[in-house]
């Protein structure tokens, strides 16, 4: 009989704490829950302030001193024509000369293709520029069969777009997500009856740059569009706010 009383003692007391352990565990689940997240966004649209382009042309000789000669003539073309139109001798740049031995292939018997003989050199050189004089390099890019006209064997790329204030623009966004955020945890709190307290962890986003109205896909590592001359930034901010 005593031993019964004893296991029923024993069994009621662990209830009773089991039950304690209960009430904390959901009073310290609660506790922890007693918070909102809200991710606040930053945009910015601003125009590209510097732009880069760059074009090849090239000689074929089967004398490598001659085909030198004849790229060195094209060269020197080429900048006489950059700088009438205005562009700086120190934002030109030309490339080293790349040198390839071409051969005549051709399909054997068998199917096979072969190696045939020497057909001369091909001598490759690239120009570049970069200038923060957007509107002038990007004409200069439209109308470049004016040197295609002149005999030259010249292969224009399309420009890039970027932005030397783009650490400005960043701490812009970053202020502007940041209140996003906090007046959405504001709202949040005051249509559930309570008050927002004291900030508990703030995390950013990478800043994504595309351009403004297209349907680019932002990527987790960030995206950067150069090929378009106007350009839309966005970043998010991501707040935790303990709720009172």
């Amino acid at each position: 009989m005593n031993k019964t009383i004893i296991a029923i003692a024993v069994a009621s007391l662990g209830f009773i704490i089991g039950l304690g352990l209960l009430g904390n565990a959901i009073k310290n689940r609660n506790k922890s829950e007693n918070t909102i997240s809200v991710t606040g966004l930053g945009t910015k649209q601003f125009t590209s302030d510097l732009i880069t382009w760059s074009g090849s042309f090239s000689k074929n000789n089967f004398d490598l001193k001659s085909a030198y000669d004849e790229l060195a003539t094209d060269r020197k073309m080429i900048n006489d024509y950059l700088l009438s139109k205005g562009v700086k001798q120190n934002e030109i740049v030309f490339s080293s000369v790349d040198i390839q031995k071409q051969f005549r292939n051709y399909t054997d018997s068998s199917g096979n293709n072969v190696q045939g003989e020497f057909s001369g050199y091909n001598l490759t050189q690239t120009v570049s520029i970069e200038s923060k004089e957007v509107a002038k390099i990007e004409n200069l890019s439209r109308n470049i069969t004016e040197i295609i006209n002149r005999g030259i064997e010249f292969t224009s790329s399309s420009p890039s777009y970027f932005y030397t204030k783009l650490s400005t623009v960043k701490q812009e966004m970053i202020a502007s997500a940041t209140k996003d955020a906090k007046e959405r945890a504001e709202k949040i709190a005051e249509n559930s009856g309570s008050s927002l307290g004291n900030l508990k962890k703030a995390t950013m986003g990478v800043i994504q740059i595309t351009a403004p109205n297209s349907n680019e896909d932002y990527s987790y590592g960030g995206t950067f569009n150069t090929s378009s001359k106007e350009k839309e930034a966005s970043i998010t901010i991501k707040l935790e706010y303990q709720v009172n």
